[in-house]
């Protein structure tokens, strides 16, 4: 399986924030969340490997191609949603359309239609009109009309109702299916990427904690249910983190089987994305 981003040894610093040493790949055919708290550096990452803000060092490769020296030609590849827009209030939906459609090679008028229609979007309304999720309908439309072979996203989905966004998933799901493509997709809505996503990045406080297969990460933790009598020097070690109340304990651990070793009547479960990334940055405490 090829990489269709690689990212090697990434850091930029500004003010008391820095991403350091970010490191990590895409791989082809393959939906992948990007998770981290707020103020984690996912929006910071996403901006620095698209060129939209300098880096202090690091190799940045989109399909084999060295950023730097082919940014034009990786741009008209890939799909780009982010959450600020980057349009131009002032004028209409199809003003910002003819804008843009002249910078890729593919630009498919057929298929923008399509996303505008199914949208619900009116060409001729102003962009500084739009509400939030709006606008992220419209970038969405825009991505995805020059036959992009990776979409990156940046909180897509925030902003949307439950419906739309449901919408969203199916529309990546069927842009997956024609081979050949990715998708970056950060997002604090870890629900959508436990229906969606195959592989899991998590960044926090700037650096990387880990890139692995979905159901290879959820099979490697479980969250864990007990008596609070339970937890001793000897046990509260086993747990990444540890919320406690009057009816006992919930933990979330990586080491299930010294877990039982000390607690056998525990109650052990398989966890959601959402307890992984809070278990890694001890926000179940």
């Amino acid at each position: 399986m090829n990489d269709i981003l690689t990212v090697s040894g990434l850091n930029k610093s500004y003010g008391d924030f820095s991403l350091s040493d970010v490191t990590f790949s895409l791989p082809e055919g393959c939906i992948t969340g990007f998770i981290g708290v707020n103020g984690a550096g996912k929006t910071t990452t996403l901006r620095t490997v698209l060129g939209l803000t300098g880096r202090l060092s690091g190799d940045i490769r989109f399909f084999g191609l060295d950023f730097d020296r082919h940014e034009r030609e990786i741009k008209d590849r890939i799909g780009i949603v982010l959450d600020d827009g980057c349009f131009y209030d002032e004028l209409t939906l199809m003003e910002m359309k003819s804008i843009l459609s002249s910078a890729y090679t593919s630009w498919s008028e057929q298929d923008f239609k399509r996303y505008m229609d199914l949208f619900s979007l009116d060409p001729k309304q102003k962009i500084q009109t739009l509400s939030r999720g709006m606008r992220m309908k419209y970038a969405l439309a825009l991505a995805l009309s020059h036959n992009a072979e990776l979409l990156i996203m940046d909180e897509p989905t925030s902003g949307l109702d439950p419906l739309v966004r449901s919408q969203l998933l199916q529309i990546l799901s069927e842009y997956m299916q024609n081979g050949g493509k990715a998708v970056f997709f950060s997002t604090h809505i870890t629900s959508d990427l436990d229906k969606i996503a195959d592989m899991l990045i998590m960044i926090d406080h700037g650096r990387i904690v880990f890139q692995e297969e979905k159901d290879a990460l959820l099979d490697t933790y479980r969250i864990v249910k007990g008596d609070s009598r339970d937890l001793t020097a000897e046990t509260r070690p086993l747990f990444l983190t540890v919320s406690e109340t009057e009816f006992g304990f919930t933990g979330i651990t990586k080491r299930i089987s010294e877990v039982r070793d000390h607690i056998p009547d525990v109650i052990a479960g398989r966890p959601t994305i959402e307890d992984i990334l809070l278990g890694n940055t001890g926000g179940a405490q």
